[in-house]
């Protein structure tokens, strides 16, 4: 990793920030005005397609003037990025895709701006796979974001630059977007903690779609407090979102697991997955840290048993089916037409439609919407779309008779460590399968978290996944943070 030319203080939890702030030692002025600078130190790592430097300048010296008057909200002084498909009124979203080059946010996604109403200072917008299809972040239009802890590897995607960010300093925390583990495969090539909630526990209006049944939006950072902080204040109820639910939100930031005595009187049953530490396809460094986190929660008291999944070599055929379908409908809005890249000249209407997308799509975006429009297609439909469907119901029902025995489901985030840029481009089934352990939980809808599990022999980050039932997010954060611990 570069080192900056200026030594500045980097600060990885929030609880530091605000012990710095209340001491007077920094001021979010002071704060953000060093994020500027590593952020610029740090081009070369491709993280933000916009900065927001003065605008984050200006509310950083109003939150100290909130904060000297004890008004501030609970985020006052953590400065966050957004990923390039959340909407933030007058600001530019290009979903990293030259298909809506020039365009303007028209409002504020629910979730960035109940994040804006508790004091957070956006500083830009971060680099991502066009349209969050990708798990390398190398689709990108703006051109593929760098692994902080090695340059010439990638940082994971959809959301890769939201975990660079967090990763090399260059803000606090991250809101990404996760469809198929587009939060939690970045966090773990990077290093940091990537959570996806329940699905409909944040209010999805306001991020672009890629597949609507399956997108969440959820945060990265650096420690599983902030990541449950961040979820505590964007999730809940909203009016603008008939998917999301109207569930209490609990106080996930103070969740905690019981005590020894309350562990001893009753175990927590945790299946993991047998694949995770016997399989071949997963590199040998990333099974032993798995199987060393196991042997610690039998250590602490907990029953871990081995379990397979009777379908999981149906899991990815599945999501990639049904996904692409969705994504081919819900990209059929940017035709050229209303806003967005325009082919010039053009012949006639149809010429417009194809030309503008053709040329304003690239070529992964384009693969999945010719796939989405093949299953969706008349011939076709019962035979992959509706089968899909059907396959999913039996995964989920599957999944419902696993969480009947068990409190969690424990695996490795990812098979390998970050792989070099270029490596697996021209090999889609490849990077289709770094996705083979996160996409359950959007598949069924479960929560799933993603916390550092040590490094390879190369350095390289190292994820370890926890899954837990619908709306349990207080008992999974409170697990992680356990685990965190223990470290």
């Amino acid at each position: 990793m570069k080192s900056p030319s200026l030594i500045l203080t980097v600060y990885r939890t929030f609880s530091a920030v605000q012990s710095a702030l209340a001491s007077g030692t920094i001021s979010c002025r002071q704060l953000v005005a060093d994020y500027l600078t590593r952020i610029e130190e740090y081009q070369h790592l491709n993280v933000f397609t916009d900065v927001y430097a003065d605008e984050s300048l200006t509310r950083a010296d109003a939150i100290d003037q909130k904060l000297m008057a004890g008004k501030a909200g609970r985020l006052a002084g953590m400065v966050i990025g957004i990923k390039d498909v959340l909407n933030y009124a007058g600001h530019g979203v290009r979903a990293g895709s030259l298909i809506l080059d020039q365009f303007t946010a028209q409002f504020t996604a629910t979730a960035v701006q109940r994040l804006l109403d508790e004091d957070a200072i956006i500083i830009g917008r971060q680099n991502c796979d066009e349209f969050a299809m990708g798990s390398s972040n190398e689709n990108s239009a703006f051109g593929p974001v760098r692994n902080a802890a090695d340059t010439s590897r990638v940082p994971g995607g959809s959301s890769g630059g939201s975990a660079v960010a967090v990763q090399a300093g260059l803000c606090l925390a991250s809101i990404g977007s996760d469809t198929g583990g587009s939060v939690r495969q970045p966090a773990a090539f990077c290093g940091v903690v990537g959570l996806k909630p329940t699905y409909g526990r944040i209010s999805r209006w306001g991020l672009i779609a890629y597949a609507s049944s399956f997108d969440c939006i959820g945060p990265i950072a650096n420690t599983v407090d902030d990541a449950a902080l961040l979820l505590e204040v964007m999730a809940g109820p909203d009016e603008f979102d008939s998917t999301v639910s109207s569930r209490p939100v609990d106080a996930y930031s103070k969740a905690q697991l019981p005590d020894q005595a309350a562990v001893e009187s009753r175990p927590l049953r945790i299946a993991y997955l047998s694949a995770g530490v016997e399989s071949t396809g997963v590199d040998d460094s990333i099974r032993e840290a798995t199987q060393g986190r196991i042997d610690e929660l039998r250590a602490m008291g907990h029953t871990v048993e081995s379990i397979d999944l009777a379908l999981l070599k149906y899991l990815l055929p599945t999501y990639y089916i049904l996904t692409t379908a969705e994504a081919s409908s819900n990209l059929s809005r940017f035709d050229g037409v209303r806003y967005g890249y325009r082919h010039t000249p053009s012949g006639d209407l149809l010429a417009l439609y194809k030309k503008s997308r053709t040329e304003g799509f690239g070529a992964e975006v384009r693969r999945r919407i010719l796939l989405g429009t093949f299953v969706l297609s008349a011939s076709y439909y019962d035979a992959y779309y509706t089968k899909a469907q059907q396959v999913r119901r039996l995964i989920r029902q599957e999944t419902e008779r696993i969480f009947g025995q068990f409190d969690f489901l424990l695996s490795p985030t990812t098979p390998t460590t970050a792989f070099k840029l270029g490596e697996k481009k021209d090999d889609p089934l490849q990077m289709y399968l770094a996705d083979i352990f996160t996409v359950l939980a959007n598949v069924v809808g479960y929560p799933a978290i993603s916390i550092p599990n040590g490094t390879d022999v190369d350095g390289l980050p190292i994820g370890l996944q926890l899954m837990a039932p619908p709306f349990e997010e207080g008992a999974l954060v409170a697990m992680a943070k356990r685990l965190e611990r223990e470290r």
